[in-house]
């Protein structure tokens, strides 16, 4: 049996890509941060006692600002497969939180890539990379287009790209860089723009709230669905050498479009329930993503179905239908995203 350690295991991509191994007969390890609250949501129905001889899945506290720590896990596990999916991954609270950001987006990586040297494991290790890399460069983007990162997300995350190729080199380890277009789905974070949009349209269509505070609308971005990006992740650890892949859908469209599609299925008018707040804009504007996932369709096999005008929908549907068995905690959570930073 295989195992595999996911850091980052709490979060939208590290749900899924739990699910996956868990299917595919995975012994599934994550790394979790100490917390006086539970924040396990995403993965509690795949949770069973560790101590049931079905267990699978398996929870570890630990931080990438540890090294010592997960060099001992390390060991411990003894892990086929590593997934670094932990990151302070917002890219308009990086900003706000640089020093953070650069802490545990950049340098969080050399800690695990060192964990994984020092402790010998003979093991495939994925650093989850980012389309921001690119920023200012214009589209389409693809595995040689030029990095020009616009925010301490992305510089953090660039750093990252480069220890990842650069341990690959050194020490012959199969490392590999998945730069990941923005990839949604209805366990995104609140905060994060799409799912702040679709949870405001499930409040307002019940009458619930009245307006959603937005931004830059005109900004394009490549939106693909996460349950299909983490399947690309484990096949770029399925190849005989490493290689460097793009994952995306090729399809662009605007914050604006996001909004009217997702206003739309709920058979609201976008323009009568949205205003500008520019507390929102960041201060260096990425104007456009859209990347090419030609390398990842003729070597990986992967093939996206959900483009952003799909996914909206999508999230859309399952918004409406969360908020029918939610309490008024749910409502307050999406007047609070629609005021935060996102």
């Amino acid at each position: 049996m295989k195992r595999a350690l996911i850091t980052g295991i709490t979060g939208q991509d590290g749900s899924y890509l739990a699910e996956l191994l868990l299917a595919k007969g995975y012994e599934v390890h994550g790394l979790i941060r100490r917390a006086s609250t539970f924040n396990t949501s995403r993965i509690d129905h795949l949770y069973v006692d560790p101590h049931d001889p079905e267990a699978k899945l398996f929870l570890h506290y630990g931080d990438l600002s540890d090294g010592a720590r997960l060099v001992t896990l390390m060991s411990e596990i003894n892990p086929d497969e590593v997934y670094n999916l932990a990151a302070q991954s917002h890219v308009r609270v990086s900003f706000d939180e640089p020093e953070h950001t650069a802490d545990t987006t950049g340098t969080g990586s050399i800690r695990l890539l060192e964990a994984v040297r020092l402790s010998g494991v003979d093991t495939k290790f994925y650093q989850a990379s980012s389309s921001e890399l690119y920023g200012a460069t214009p589209p389409p983007q693809d595995e040689n287009t030029p990095f020009y990162p616009r925010s301490p997300y992305a510089a953090a995350k660039l750093y990252s790209y480069w220890i990842t190729k650069n341990y690959r080199e050194a020490y012959d380890m199969f490392a590999v860089n998945g730069i990941l277009f923005n990839h949604e789905s209805p366990r995104r974070g609140e905060t994060f723009v799409t799912r702040k949009i679709t949870r405001a349209v499930a409040a307002i269509a019940a009458g619930k709230q009245d307006y959603v505070y937005m931004g830059n609308l005109d900004s394009v971005r490549d939106w693909g669905y996460a349950a299909e990006y983490v399947e690309g992740m484990w096949r770029m650890l399925q190849v005989d050498e490493p290689e460097d892949f793009v994952l995306a859908t090729g399809l662009g469209i605007t914050v604006r479009e996001f909004l009217e599609i997702s206003f739309e299925r709920a058979g609201l008018d976008w323009e009568k329930h949205v205003k500008f707040d520019e507390r929102y804009l960041r201060p260096t504007e990425v104007d456009a993503l859209i990347g090419d996932p030609s390398k990842a369709k003729e070597k990986l096999g992967w093939t996206p179905t959900v483009d952003g005008r799909e996914l909206a929908k999508l999230m859309v549907d399952a918004d409406i239908e969360a908020l029918k068995h939610a309490g008024s905690s749910w409502i307050d959570d999406v007047k609070l995203a629609s005021w935060g930073t996102a």
